[in-house]
């Protein structure tokens, strides 16, 4: 499958700390590929992944969608490292280590220090000189003016930004993303979805996606995983030329199709 890379380039007039930040941010690692085999998870006796197969490219954007309790976060903390799996393989550019990979995981609860500013968010466990790095992402995700804002200041969406902006600073080979848009209204939920598509065709990182919202999936991803009882139960591609148009009959048509699958129909 092929997809598209956008790469920004400037020209300095003067270097200085901020530009070359912005250099530094710009030279991305590029993504990881992802190979799962016969993965499987138990919580006691229970099954929860049950001899998962999965193969991702790198810089490929996955969704990953189905009913409550499927699981998808399983999964996804599996990747991260939070949890250990029962069986099976699973490995990162062909190693077994996955601490190797740069790895950077977003919740649907922004997680942010109320007693550090913005800026500081960002720069949580640094060390060195990373502010200019701070503010460079914090232009990326359109808060360029609120570094020392505290976060009780800010909406829901620009906090999500803040998440965002604190994964962005480590140039993170893999994003994943458990329902990271689930407590936004509408319409910020669309810019923050254009957000992340736009920084994933810039910065090449390979994204792993966690959603209960199909057309969200479809809109943003290059296949959509459909999860059921533990099991892949549909793996679609999705070759839609981007951005996508979400009133689309393309579009309308492989989410009809996704959710007829959710919904066992």
């Amino acid at each position: 499958m092929s997809f598209s890379t956008y790469t920004e380039t400037t020209t300095p007039v003067k270097e200085s700390a901020a530009s070359s930040a912005r250099t530094a941010l710009s030279s991305s690692k590029g993504g990881t590929h992802l190979h799962l085999k016969g993965v499987v998870k138990k919580f006691g006796e229970l099954e929860v992944l049950k001899g998962i197969d999965l193969e991702i490219e790198k810089g490929q954007f996955i969704a990953i969608v189905g009913r409550s309790g499927c699981g998808k976060s399983t999964l996804l903390r599996l990747i991260a490292g939070l949890d250990r799996h029962n069986a099976g393989t699973l490995s990162a550019d062909g190693h077994a280590d996955l601490a190797s990979t740069d790895i950077r995981l977003m919740f649907q609860d922004d997680r942010l220090l109320p007693w550090k500013s913005v800026i500081d968010n960002i720069g949580l466990g640094l060390k060195g000189d990373w502010k200019p790095r701070a503010l460079r992402v914090l232009e990326e995700v359109g808060l360029s003016d609120k570094a020392d804002v505290w976060p009780a200041k800010l909406s829901g969406g620009q906090r999500q930004r803040v998440a965002l902006a604190r994964a962005l600073i480590h140039q993170p080979q893999l994003l994943l993303l458990d329902e990271p848009l689930g407590a936004l209204d509408a319409l910020t939920r669309i810019e923050m979805q254009r957000l992340i598509e736009r920084l994933w065709q810039q910065h090449g990182f390979t994204v792993l996606l966690v959603t209960h919202d199909v057309q969200e999936a479809v809109q943003l991803a290059d296949r959509v995983i459909v999860l059921e009882q533990g099991q892949i139960g549909m793996d679609k591609a999705v070759d839609l030329a981007r951005p996508r148009e979400q009133a689309s009959a393309d579009v309308s048509a492989i989410e009809g199709k996704v959710l007829k699958r959710v919904l066992g129909q």
